[in-house]
């Protein structure tokens, strides 16, 4: 018999994200994503941290504030209380992607006991991207559409003869885990992959930037804007704040932007220099690449700042 004092509890319920339950929102052009289940929601955040944390987070106003707080200063353990349960559909190459975060429960379809999915990604025309120039493993703008329109025939084909070969094996008995192994990385698969949601904002934050590969960022986008953001919507506003929209200084950083804002220029260039950012090219005089300057330039630009090596590259050229 259940204790007459025992208090009884209701499951968290989102409407907003029961509306969604189980409606696939397309990807590429034959993915999809669909919430299955989930668990938790703001609410059981803000709970987990007050019996964590007992009284030292009353000095917080209200829920909203304390998920702020929470995100803001890297507390994981109260968004590990929530979880989410996705059934996706994804071409195999974005997958292989997609399963090293080795933070989810995943069980995917086995090409071993059922016959591969009857899909494969394709590229249209204007869709084929170049190599990017400063980041060998990132793409950048878009190949000629005569040059485009070749490719995606090509690809039509090349996707046709490897399904007829596949195919082909298993009318004549090739086991199917044998049969499988030239499938092309493009053919689509589908997995049930279930996260906590501290895990999950980690995997977003990665796969939503912008170097990630585009594919990959379309899921993304569709599971935080279209999911989390109706599930969980007081975290996704301090995740989009604190992460998303977010800059990350390091040291070095720190001190250059400082001395720019201070309008001290000279110490901005002998702390570059100190950090080796300024080393030139004993041919051409050019500085060298450098990724950690070039980030900061970045950054430098988003907070209206020029550093002194730029605008000296700048008054040059005007010159």
């Amino acid at each position: 018999m259940p204790e007459q004092n025992a208090e009884h509890l209701q499951r968290p319920h989102v409407p907003a994200l029961d509306r969604i339950l189980g409606q696939a929102f397309p990807v590429l052009d034959d993915g999809f994503v669909r919430v299955i289940d989930y668990m938790g929601d703001d609410r059981a955040v803000v709970q987990a941290a007050r019996v964590s944390y007992g009284e030292g987070t009353r000095k917080v106003s209200d829920d909203r504030g304390l998920i702020r707080y929470l995100l803001r200063h890297r507390h994981t353990t109260p968004f590990e209380m929530c979880e989410l349960k996705l059934h996706v559909r994804v071409p195999m190459d974005a997958w292989r992607q997609w399963i090293r975060h080795r933070t989810a429960s995943v069980n995917e379809t086995s090409t071993r006991y059922s016959i591969a999915i009857d899909a494969a990604q394709r590229t249209a025309p204007g869709q084929w991207r170049r190599q990017a120039s400063a980041n060998r493993q990132g793409s950048e703008g878009s190949l000629d559409h005569t040059v485009g329109e070749e490719l995606s025939r090509q690809e039509e084909d090349l996707q046709g003869l490897a399904r007829d070969v596949y195919l082909g094996r298993l009318d004549r008995g090739v086991a199917r885990e044998q049969a499988r192994k030239d499938l092309p990385l493009c053919t689509y698969t589908e997995a049930y992959w279930k996260c906590d949601l501290h895990n999950l904002l980690h995997f977003l934050a990665l796969r939503m930037d912008a170097h990630a590969q585009l594919e990959i960022r379309d899921y993304a986008r569709i599971i935080g804007e279209e999911i989390v953001a109706c599930w969980v919507p007081v975290v996704w506003e301090a995740f989009s704040d604190y992460r998303l929209g977010a800059l990350s200084l390091s040291r070095l950083d720190r001190q250059v932007l400082g001395a720019l804002g201070r309008g001290d220029h000279p110490s901005a260039l002998a702390r570059a220099e100190e950090a080796g950012w300024l080393r030139r090219s004993d041919r051409t005089g050019k500085l060298l690449r450098n990724r950690e300057r070039a980030e900061l330039e970045t950054t430098a630009a988003e907070l209206g700042l020029t550093p002194p090596w730029l605008a000296d590259a700048s008054d040059a050229a005007g010159a």
